[in-house]
């Protein structure tokens, strides 16, 4: 039989972000080329990865704020979480084979408290071997697949605020519900080991949801399939502009003359305080030009759109079709 031929997509340029509610099973790229393919976006991107057994919040970047995304990896995080205690894995999730099994010990509110207490703060995490950090070149995972275990130097993350509950107790299994919000580089599936071995019966992860990354929280999200469900006019529509990646930038507007300059990569002079994180838009017409930072009176650009991608994002702003389209 001759295969029937695929299908040809009319790729597009498209710009924004998307929040979508990462589904169970799906690891973030591949949510990622669904999301792109069903929007048919020419460049897409994703600001940190979750697990495929992880739901939650996933941004993902389209076009020009491709350019931002890398920003939002500093973002804190929240994440709410299932640790089954008395059990660990060879992953610390419910993917792993399990490696031992232990008795739980009847445990107390207070005794709870005083391990929440000690996880509070800075804390020391030893990255696991399941994780895609990388080691001479090869993501850990890799040498995890390949039965070799190698040293990994503790790193210093920080826990903003930690709830500890015990889970109902119709629960098959002893477990305990967690709530943390996070600095970046926190793994959770290590953060729910280590409270399992301060409990003295250790444990592993069942549920990981992201709740909230940055500004943006799982209210806010979309499915992949209400996406689906959805006409091509209203999947545009659920797009943030790039300018959402960079919330708590300064924001400075540039004249028409100022701008072109500034977009070609020259720094502009004016009476701005110093400034690390600076977000620049164009007067007549408001358009976003790029990211900078300001130091002595002077505007230094640090990420710039180019004047394509802003005619784009006009353009898609006042509803008129974008013609640059390409065939993939």
């Amino acid at each position: 039989m001759t295969a029937t031929p695929r299908a040809r997509v009319q790729r597009r340029p498209v710009h924004g972000v998307l929040l979508l509610d990462k589904p169970l099973g799906l690891s973030s790229n591949q949510a990622l080329q669904k999301a792109k393919w069903l929007l048919r976006a020419e460049k897409a991107g994703h600001t940190g990865t979750l697990d495929p057994l992880a739901t939650g919040v996933l941004p993902l970047c389209f076009g020009a704020a491709t350019k931002f995304s890398a920003l939002h990896l500093d973002a804190d995080k929240t994440y709410e979480a299932t640790l089954q205690l008395g059990v660990t894995t060879t992953t610390g999730d419910a993917e792993g084979e399990v490696i031992e099994r232990r008795a739980v010990p009847a445990i107390t509110p207070e005794q709870l408290e005083s391990v929440r207490q000690r996880f509070l703060g800075r804390i020391t995490q030893v990255p696991p071997m399941h994780s895609a950090l990388k080691k001479d070149g090869k993501a850990l995972y890799e040498y995890a697949r390949a039965g070799i275990e190698v040293e990994r130097a503790p790193r210093e993350v920080e826990i903003h605020a930690l709830n500890l509950a015990l889970a109902p107790e119709e629960q098959a299994q002893a477990a305990i519900k967690i709530e943390v919000t996070c600095s970046k580089g926190t793994y959770i599936r290590t953060l729910g080991e280590d409270i399992g071995q301060a409990l003295g019966c250790g444990g592993h992860l069942t549920r990981l949801r992201r709740t909230a990354t940055g500004p943006f929280t799982a209210v806010q999200c979309t499915t992949l399939a209400a996406l689906e469900a959805l006409d091509d006019r209203q999947r545009l529509s659920l797009l943030k502009p790039p300018e959402a990646l960079l919330p708590d930038h300064t924001s400075v507007t540039l004249s028409p003359d100022d701008a072109a300059r500034f977009l070609t990569g020259l720094r502009r002079r004016g009476d701005w305080p110093d400034a690390d994180q600076v977000i620049v838009f164009g007067d007549q017409p408001r358009a976003l030009l790029g990211s900078a930072h300001i130091k002595a009176g002077e505007l230094i650009p640090s990420r710039l759109l180019s004047p394509i991608e802003i005619r784009q994002i006009l353009q898609a702003a006042d509803a008129r079709p974008l013609t640059s389209e390409v065939t993939a």
